[in-house]
């Protein structure tokens, strides 16, 4: 009986320990598209800032952009970034169409 519970207690922490894991893996992957500030956006890669400038664009026009509009509004924020803008910049207040 000892040696089942020591087991199913240390079987139980590690499932738990990957339960917390996963979770805050997936809490943390929020696509806030044109209220991403610059801080964040320079520091994501392509295809993260591709995501928050779809995001921006669909929420905007209320249809899928092109992947040229989302092309194009993803080297605008990271032209604005790093010019005009500062790090608590949003990259909605970038010039795009």
């Amino acid at each position: 009986g000892r040696v089942i519970r020591c087991i199913s207690k240390k079987l139980a922490v590690t499932l738990g320990t990957i339960g917390a894991i996963w979770l805050a893996g997936c809490s943390s992957v929020i696509n806030q598209g044109g209220d991403t500030t610059c801080k964040e956006f320079l520091t994501q890669d392509e295809g993260t800032q591709n995501e928050a400038v779809t995001k921006m664009l669909k929420d905007e026009n209320q249809q899928d952009p092109s992947g040229l509009q989302t092309m194009a509004a993803r080297n605008s924020s990271t032209v604005y970034c790093k010019t005009l803008g500062n790090e608590n910049s949003k990259i909605k207040e970038a010039p795009h169409v």
